[in-house]
């Protein structure tokens, strides 16, 4: 018996009847001969950790655009702590956390430069999703447009971890709220440092329910998806505290997420990744070789190979080839 079949007979000893065991996974879209040392999804989260998208989303922006101080969340750190939540809870669950950790750590692979704006920008040109695209990265796009191979089960939590989403497994559910669990403790925690809000901004029933610190609030979010979900068939949280969450969210919208002093700089964000989008459609030469390639394959158009580009690039990198177009240079002898 390999390392691999004696962990997977593991799993059918300990995980919760709820939980998705490796050994029932649907597969792959191209069949591979098994890892002797490694089950499905822990191969495929190791697939997703040595991408290079994975690589690329530290310099990308979470909630504020290129912050001047070093202890701000990007893309990465966002993806990290959505990972630790959801394996937190998934242990206590006794769900599959290889499953778990694989879909929390590619849920954002396809998320554009400059956070939400980038996203937006991208959909006032062309139909674009982060989740979708996420989808894209792993499936064609990344090893030079081979794709990653993922399993069923990691690509369909990876694809609906957004609210709207539906994940099949509860392992995906988790990572879905553990998303929210995430930014909405530490996108408070940087607004707090930025000085965008105080701990008194919060509004006190809130405050409450949820606690009188990022710290605390977390930890009331976890403990209640864990007692809520104890040995059920779904993930969910009591109703007091998912309205609370929910209240919280709102404020964040209103408070953070649409104040100028935190998105003041937004709108240009936006003009230049349209500016870029539009610039590569009429020069589709100019993309790179890997690209330029997708474009002979009939199932894709010019305006989507043009947003898989966009989509991938950092923040600084979007910013340097902008000026690389649109910026005139200093004339040279």
């Amino acid at each position: 018996m390999t390392i691999r079949e004696q962990l997977e007979e593991r799993e059918i000893e300990y995980l919760s009847p709820y939980a998705t065991r490796s050994k029932d996974s649907k597969g792959r879209k191209r069949e591979e001969s098994q890892c002797d040392i490694r089950p499905v999804f822990q191969r495929d989260r190791d697939r997703i950790l040595h991408c290079k998208a994975f690589r690329r989303l530290k310099q990308k922006t979470q909630v504020f655009l290129l912050p001047e101080g070093d202890h701000y969340r990007t893309r990465l750190t966002h993806t990290l702590e959505v990972s630790q939540n959801a394996r937190t809870i998934a242990k206590a669950l006794r769900l599959n956390e290889d499953l778990v950790e694989a879909v929390a750590l590619g849920h954002d692979l396809g998320h554009t430069p400059f956070g939400h704006a980038g996203e937006r920008a991208l959909n006032n040109v062309y139909h674009f999703s982060h989740s979708e695209q996420s989808l894209r990265v792993v499936d064609s796009i990344e090893k030079e447009g081979k794709g990653l191979n993922l399993t069923w089960e990691v690509r369909d939590g990876i694809l609906n971890h957004q609210t709207a989403g539906i994940p099949h497994t509860l392992e995906g559910g988790v990572v879905r709220l553990s998303d929210k669990l995430a930014y909405i403790y530490h996108d408070m925690d940087d607004a707090i440092r930025g000085g965008i809000l105080t701990e008194e901004d919060i509004p006190a029933d809130i405050r409450d329910i949820l606690g009188n610190s990022c710290k605390e609030r977390l930890n009331t979010l976890i403990h209640d998806v864990i007692t809520n979900s104890m040995d059920s068939p779904e993930i969910h949280m009591s109703p007091a505290i998912d309205r609370a969450m929910k209240d919280l969210r709102k404020f964040m919208f209103e408070n953070v997420y649409l104040n100028p002093k935190a998105k003041g700089e937004e709108d240009k964000a936006v003009h230049m990744i349209e500016q870029l989008f539009e610039y590569y459609v009429r020069h589709p030469e100019k993309l790179p070789k890997q690209f330029r390639d997708a474009l002979e394959k009939t199932d894709n158009t010019r305006e989507q190979i043009v947003c898989d580009y966009i989509a991938g690039m950092t923040d600084s990198y979007a910013v340097k080839k902008f000026h690389d177009y649109f910026v005139p240079g200093a004339w040279k002898i």
